[in-house]
């Protein structure tokens, strides 16, 4: 089946499912968890080393790809291979930075919302996890993220959704996770999301004209993420989508209520539900072909 079929049968069930039901209040915006842990990444700090890549590979079992004479290849993408990598960008004015890439770990995660059978959860800590259980490989996990996070194993016949999980296995034991410990310029860090939030901002206190607008990438955007950035460079150019203060489920729910509230008739519902399907498929089919340029890979979709 055609992924554009696959995906007008996806928008003509939400349609349906919307107006089967009824909504009774305003949608509010989901408060970080008391116990929110994170990362804190200092992409100013961050000088491409990778150490974080291959302590990552090490402690999660991932065998990093290989090209055709059985060489390690620094990873130019997340795949399905790895959970964290380092991308170099460059800018027409000579700037350029690296930047650690994992999953940002959302307050609101979109990832959460749009999985049909749980199988990705908030768990402890505000950490997004995948339970296999329950996973029926449908994807729409990978659609649905604003950051084009999770990653499908079509090389398996057991096929997992691969995603950081910010080591939680290593947290119960009382460790740090493995990108944080081998990081040789504390250009990333882990504690408490409030505790970095307050690292974040006495770092661009104590540097004024340094970090991009004086401002933390994470702390409201797409409903706010327990992945925190601060850069020297904009944050779109080191790959970091421009989000408003709304999380992807936030707005979804607005839209619903707007149709449950106006007693539109069952056409226009699916008219605005698939018109927020179809912005979201077109942004993650976008984001594709620009990992396929960059990699000469076929892109998951």
């Amino acid at each position: 089946m055609e992924r554009r079929s696959l995906f007008r049968i996806f928008a003509a069930g939400a349609g349906a499912a919307a107006c089967a039901s009824r909504a009774t209040a305003s949608p509010a915006a989901v408060a970080p968890r008391p116990d929110a842990e994170g990362l804190l990444v200092d992409v100013s700090l961050c000088i491409g080393c990778r150490a974080c890549v291959v302590a990552c590979s090490n402690a999660n079992s991932l065998t990093p790809p290989r090209d055709a004479e059985g060489l390690h290849l620094a990873p130019p993408s997340l795949s399905a291979k790895t959970k964290n990598i380092v991308k170099l960008y460059q800018g027409p004015d000579g700037q350029y930075a690296f930047v650690k890439q994992q999953c940002m770990q959302c307050v609101d995660p979109a990832c959460v919302a749009g999985c049909p059978m749980s199988a990705l959860l908030k768990g402890d800590r505000g950490i997004v996890r995948w339970n296999g259980d329950t996973c029926i490989g449908c994807r729409y996990c990978q659609i649905a993220c604003p950051f084009n996070i999770p990653k499908f194993e079509w090389d398996q016949v057991n096929p997992e959704i691969v995603k950081c999980e910010l080591c939680r296995t290593r947290l119960d034991e009382g460790k740090k996770p493995a990108c944080v410990t081998v990081c040789p310029r504390a250009a990333v860090l882990h504690g408490k999301r409030e505790e970095l939030l307050a690292t974040a901002r006495k770092r661009i206190a104590e540097h004024p004209g340094k970090y991009f607008e004086n401002r933390i990438y994470g702390e409201t955007e797409g409903g706010g993420t327990q992945t925190l950035y601060i850069s020297h460079v904009p944050f779109q150019a080191i790959g970091l989508p421009a989000l408003t203060k709304e999380s992807l489920p936030q707005k979804v729910a607005k839209v619903q209520e707007t149709i449950y509230q106006g007693f539109l008739t069952p056409v226009i519902a699916y008219g605005a539900i698939a018109a927020v399907m179809k912005k979201r498929w077109t942004h993650h089919e976008e984001e594709i072909r620009k990992e396929e340029e960059e990699t000469g890979m076929r892109g998951q979709l």
